[in-house]
């Protein structure tokens, strides 16, 4: 290059570091501290939380162009699979794409005998959110519900047996229900001995820990959801985990890419030397590997410049897991004294909360949830309901939120479904009174990064003035 391409290429580098500092410098006057006035401000229950460096790694991202899935995405999976400690993270569009991808790779022929086949049985959590259960009947698989603990908001391991048909159980799914890390030894103890697949729902759970170890590690996939009231963020994304097993990686890695059977990365040819060699179905030998299609897929990928947002947030994760552990207590302190009129959460095997800690299970493992909310539950005897709870809240402007879908049985589009197969789409163990109870029951209020003690003191403040009326 000459010296007048070295001058180009100088001014371009000036070019974009003057643009960067120009995008930390607006929006660290954009994001200056905005003071806080009780009943006028807003307070979410959960937000993204975010400095100039993110806005800056999103624009330098642009400044490339190079958009789809590219050099960040490929760095991102690898710091978050480090981070974890899995095999691969494969990023997609929205953690509900990732549960879509993660249980299609389980219906991949590539799997043989351990394939989930339409009628295949899937046992899952009968209340949480609607798109744990969803990739279930969406591949033609037929969900069975087991009753959740109130307390802990997760899926009675206990039920485990009762729901496992011989030939036709072929997977557990359960997720984390705000960040409380279900039962996984048991879980994983009975998947384990009856040779089915486990999935854990890991997006409400990022930075939670059980028995010393992170969730989203213990199953042979897990998923993650990046939309902004989660643990990090890069605007809309998610991630399907595979812990340990290569074959799984090939058969996610294909769902998410349109069903290809290809694997090179996007702008690269014939990473496998056989682009022209392979013969499969009954495609002529030497078809461009490129388009041969091995499942009926998808392209759910995100785009590069939400890549480099996110290895931002992944950075900061350590932080935002200790500031939501830190506002969850907070908050349960200031709440000391209502325990009459709400149960509060707990996290699985714990059985009671002091101002000292939590009491355990003797025997079991310690769980550590990294909280996506602080879960209460309004006592029948109590003189106010949840609905009056949760009004008197959003009247104050603090943002809450039911716990999700409730008792997913009784979703228009769970009964619809029932009555649309004449009660074979999905079966049911027990009287789901648990699951009603969090319906009628819960609300919850946040614990993300972006809460400081005076917006916590507020929402007690209500949760108290309600509770004490």
């Amino acid at each position: 290059m000459g010296d007048g391409g070295k001058g180009v290429t100088n001014r371009i580098d000036q070019l974009r570091q003057e643009i960067l500092e120009k995008t930390r410098e607006l929006v660290r006057l954009r994001e200056g501290k905005k003071e806080f006035q009780a009943g006028s401000s807003v307070v979410p229950y959960a937000g993204r939380v975010y400095d100039e460096e993110e806005v800056a790694a999103g624009v330098s991202s642009m400044l490339d162009f190079w958009l789809t899935l590219g050099p960040e995405g490929a760095a991102m999976e690898k710091e978050l699979s480090e981070f974890l400690g899995v095999r691969n993270c494969l990023l997609v569009n929205s953690g509900s794409s990732a549960n879509l991808v993660a249980f299609s790779a389980l219906t991949s022929y590539k799997l043989k005998e351990r394939r989930i086949l339409p009628g295949d049985e899937v046992i899952t959590a009968a209340a949480g959110f609607p798109t744990t259960v969803a990739p279930i009947v969406q591949n033609g698989a037929v969900p069975v519900f087991v009753d959740v603990d109130p307390l802990t908001t997760n899926g009675r391991a206990d039920q485990l047996e009762a729901a496992y048909v011989e030939g036709k159980t072929k997977a557990v799914f359960f997720a984390h229900t705000l960040g409380n890390p279900f039962d996984l030894a048991e879980v994983k103890r009975f998947c384990d001995e009856k040779g089915i697949w486990l999935i854990e729902d890991n997006c409400d759970a990022l930075g939670s820990k059980y028995d010393g170890k992170w969730t989203g590690t213990f199953g042979d996939l897990s998923t993650q959801s990046f939309y902004p009231p989660h643990h990090l963020t890069m605007g809309e994304g998610g991630s399907v985990n595979i812990v340990s097993k290569a074959i799984l990686k090939t058969c996610a890695e294909s769902f998410r890419d349109w069903g290809r059977d290809c694997w090179c990365p996007s702008g690269k040819d014939d990473t496998c030397c056989k682009r022209f060699d392979w013969q499969m179905g009954d495609l002529p030998k030497g078809y461009d590997h490129k388009y041969i299609y091995s499942h009926l897929g998808y392209n759910v990928k995100p785009l590069d410049p939400q890549a480099a947002i996110g290895r931002v947030q992944l950075k900061k994760l350590p932080a935002f897991i200790a500031a939501r552990i830190r506002n969850w207590e907070f908050l349960r302190r200031q709440l000391v004294g209502l325990e009459d009129v709400i149960d509060f959460m707990l996290p699985t095997h714990a059985t009671a909360w002091s101002p000292s800690g939590f009491s355990w299970v003797a025997g079991k493992p310690v769980v550590e949830p990294s909280w996506f909310g602080f879960m209460m539950l309004v006592k029948p005897n109590a003189r106010f309901s949840r609905t009056d709870l949760a009004r008197a809240l959003d009247q104050a402007k603090v943002g809450n939120r039911m716990l999700f879908g409730g008792n997913l049985v009784r979703q228009p589009a769970f009964v619809q479904l029932r009555q649309d197969s004449q009660g074979k789409a999905f079966r049911v163990i027990g009287d789901l009174s648990g699951s009603d109870r969090i319906m009628n029951e819960a609300v919850f209020v946040g614990t993300y990064p972006g809460l400081d003690e005076e917006k916590l003191s507020y929402i007690a403040s209500i949760i108290r003035s309600v509770a004490k009326a």
